[in-house]
């Protein structure tokens, strides 16, 4: 299984921060999984794939209900991809697609902060999985 972050619009990360907190928890994450980020102009998903679509209006997770998923997909065995969509959000063609819609809140945040926060939440979800310190409830 691998999960790959599809941010849509093509465009690299401009704040070296962000980049940084993705690159840190992408390493981290890479300690329980296979993970991959992709920038595209548009959402090219293998049809395997299980689809994620982060969009406001989607459904709200809490930390331990992530880390439920996540021990689900894992016995699926299937890929896992999260798309995140540009300024426009996403597009109808690919919501309808998403076998689920996750809403990170209901801020409108940038796709750059979008994607820290689905990688902490990634690597949240592995530790509480494994009963690891880093998550305190």
């Amino acid at each position: 299984m691998r999960y790959r972050v599809v941010a849509l619009g093509g465009g690299k990360m401009k704040s070296a921060a962000l980049r940084a907190a993705c690159d840190d928890y992408l390493s981290r994450i890479r300690h329980y999984a296979k993970i991959e980020e992709r920038e595209v102009n548009e959402a090219r998903i293998p049809e395997d794939s299980r689809l994620i679509a982060l969009a406001r209006d989607g459904e709200g997770w809490s930390s331990p209900q992530l880390a439920e998923l996540v021990g689900r997909w894992e016995m699926d065995g299937r890929d896992v991809a999260f798309v995140i969509g540009d300024a426009d959000g996403l597009r109808p063609d690919v919501l309808r697609r998403a076998e689920r819609t996750w809403s990170l809140g209901p801020l409108t945040l940038p796709h750059e902060l979008a994607r820290v926060v689905v990688y902490e939440q990634l690597y949240r979800a592995y530790t509480i999985r494994r009963g690891e310190p880093y998550h305190r409830g």
